[in-house]
């Protein structure tokens, strides 16, 4: 086996075992700390598509800013302070039966459709590209984007904060 086809499966191994540590986990901390080796391990596979810019961006952006705003959320509200209260949910059936619906969807369209295997990197996938259609094509996306995420940092500062 290829060194490559190893890399992948130790990755897959990771991504999995610690996503389950993320949906299983009954303390919202770890959960939110358990995030750290999936998103680690999805910039892996970046890498073994030779994809070094998605790569950087995975680890800086996820890996680093979107996880410690999570657990800063997470603290910063009443989501850490260990108190248990039983969650009930009367809808399992229903996500069951829409789970098993996307899972027959997926593995249909995954055996139907022809794969074209290619050693070549895409010729559109440059970091002058992406930067030149970022800041000319799709400028207002971005800055929509951004103004969003404000939006959202400034309301968890104001649900956050407690009133005297």
């Amino acid at each position: 086996m290829a060194g490559e086809a190893i890399a992948f499966y130790i990755l897959t191994g990771m991504i999995v075992t610690a996503a389950a540590i993320v949906v299983g986990s009954k303390n919202i901390v770890h959960a939110g700390v358990s995030l750290v080796p999936v998103l680690l391990g999805v910039a892996g596979l970046y890498v073994l598509l030779r994809a070094e810019f998605l790569t950087v961006v995975q680890i800086l952006i996820y890996v680093g800013a979107i996880t410690v705003l999570l657990l800063f959320v997470i603290l910063l509200t009443e989501g850490a302070t260990g108190l248990r209260t039983r969650q009930r949910n009367e809808q399992v059936p229903l996500a069951a039966a829409v789970a098993a619906l996307f899972l027959v969807t997926l593995l249909v369209a995954l055996t139907r459709t022809p794969w074209a295997l290619t050693n070549q990197p895409s010729a559109a996938y440059n970091i002058g590209a992406v930067g030149t259609s970022l800041f000319t094509t799709y400028v207002l996306v971005f800055e929509v984007a951004g103004l969003l995420i404000l939006a959202s940092l400034v309301g968890a500062i104001v649900i956050a904060r407690k009133e005297s």
